[in-house]
């Protein structure tokens, strides 16, 4: 519930976040903790605000999927998966993090447990059965096991290991893997309970149903990245895609918090990387991702730029070569999206305003404003060099990524090239 007294409706250091998402077993050629510590300053440096760490727990061997398994098919909800260390090694992480100015949320798997889970044996009843008597493996994943939360003490026993997450690593939040596929009840009365424990929790659900929000301060946008990718592949025309991006404004609360992103752990190894996706318009699109009223997600590697797919049941390690390529151009994005309040997420006091026109058929414009703090964004959504003439707005203007001034009152032509992307900060905001 919000804040009534300070008008929070999230925790107040994720308004102007940013999300890391981590994979352990690929980062580094170790896939440990204490390796992966080792980037912690090149991500701060980066711009990023929370990591957001992949399941870190012991994963199953009944049905196990590859070598190694599926990190989402978890066989003990109190230990920690020796792969990646040991429980004072994540300790350490965190603790490690905590004091660079990071926040960290850990991945929760609610909907479902691998098919060796220390409860399999011990509490059978928390389990959806078929009518033969045999466990339900839900969504043809043969690794893993339906919990059933017809069962009253399946909320007890679930709350109870969000709360030892919180209590014993002293964690920031929740990732809810599937959300949509538990129970919204036991969401509140999960977060009801574990809340007294740490009150600035931030919950990241993945789904996006809009109801959702009654408990999770961020959703996911899988209905806009599809249509973009549809849009880029020449399937949608772009007011087409906005009209995708304008229903999810109006169907959703006005405070609530909406993840973008051009890749994550599922993305890059079903369905390919972001360069498989959009090709000449990756950095467009990840602009997109970083100035719209929403939470920018980047997953590990996509500074690299890595792209591969990883393997997701396998050790596939990213190739880290020494030279981030695109750090910088993460690091002005991440950086604005964290200093300038015309870049808050979820809070009804920032206006977005769209510049284009609404029968452009190429370019798409937005300003964002809070108080005097003000970001202009223009896309080229084209393969094609153009002219956009600006409109409404005013004012002295840094282009952020070519570094250089404008002043809108003496100049309303702006050149654009094939899928171009400029990011104008408002100069002299008080």
């Amino acid at each position: 519930m919000p804040d009534k007294k300070s008008k929070n409706f999230h925790p107040g250091w994720s308004y102007s976040a940013n999300i890391y998402e981590v994979n352990v077993r690929q980062y580094t050629p170790e896939g440990t903790f204490t390796a992966f510590a080792k980037h912690l300053p090149r991500l701060r440096d980066m711009g990023v605000k929370v990591l957001w760490f992949m399941p870190i727990l012991p994963i199953s061997k009944a049905g196990r999927l590859g070598t190694l398994g599926s990190y989402y098919a978890a066989s003990d909800f109190e230990e920690i998966n020796p792969e990646f260390g040991t429980k004072d090694d994540f300790i350490n992480l965190v603790k490690e993090a905590h004091d660079m100015g990071f926040k960290v949320i850990m991945d929760f798997v609610a909907n479902h447990v691998g098919n060796d889970h220390v409860w399999i044996d011990k509490h059978p009843e928390f389990f959806v059965r078929h009518e033969g008597g045999d466990f339900l493996h839900p969504h043809g994943w043969s690794d893993v096991s339906q919990l059933n939360y017809e069962e009253p003490e399946v909320w007890k026993k679930m709350t109870a290991v969000l709360k030892s997450w919180i209590k014993e690593y002293d964690i920031d939040g929740f990732r809810c893997d599937m959300a949509h596929l538990v129970p919204l009840d036991f969401w509140k009365y999960a977060k009801k309970k574990v809340s007294k424990y740490k009150d600035d929790l931030f919950w990241l659900g993945e789904c996006q149903e809009p109801e959702y929000h009654a408990v999770f301060d961020a959703t996911y946008t899988w209905k806009w990245m599809h249509a973009s990718e549809q849009f880029y592949n020449g399937k949608m025309s772009l007011q087409s895609l906005l009209t995708v991006l304008y229903k999810s404004v109006t169907e959703f609360p006005c405070t609530s918090m909406r993840v973008y992103f051009t890749s994550n752990h599922d993305e890059n190894s079903w369905n390919g990387t972001e360069y498989e996706k959009y090709g000449d318009a990756v950095k467009l699109m990840a602009v997109f991702s970083c100035t719209w009223d929403g939470i920018p997600l980047l997953y590990s590697g996509q500074e690299l730029p890595n792209k591969k797919r990883l393997k997701f049941f396998d050790k596939d390690k990213i190739e880290w070569n020494g030279h981030i390529e695109l750090h910088n151009f993460y690091k002005v994005l991440l950086t604005l999206k964290s200093t300038n309040k015309a870049l808050r997420s979820g809070d009804p006091d920032v206006l977005t305003k769209i510049i284009s026109h609404p029968e452009d058929e190429h370019v798409f414009a937005y300003l964002r404003k809070y108080k005097s703090s003000q970001v202009f964004v223009i896309l080229n959504c084209s393969e094609q060099g153009l002219n956009f003439e600006v409109k409404n707005v005013k004012g002295l203007f840094r282009n952020l990524l070519w570094n250089d001034d404008v002043d809108f009152e003496q100049k309303s032509l702006v050149w654009l090239n094939p899928w171009d992307a400029l990011v104008f900060e408002k100069l002299n905001a008080v």
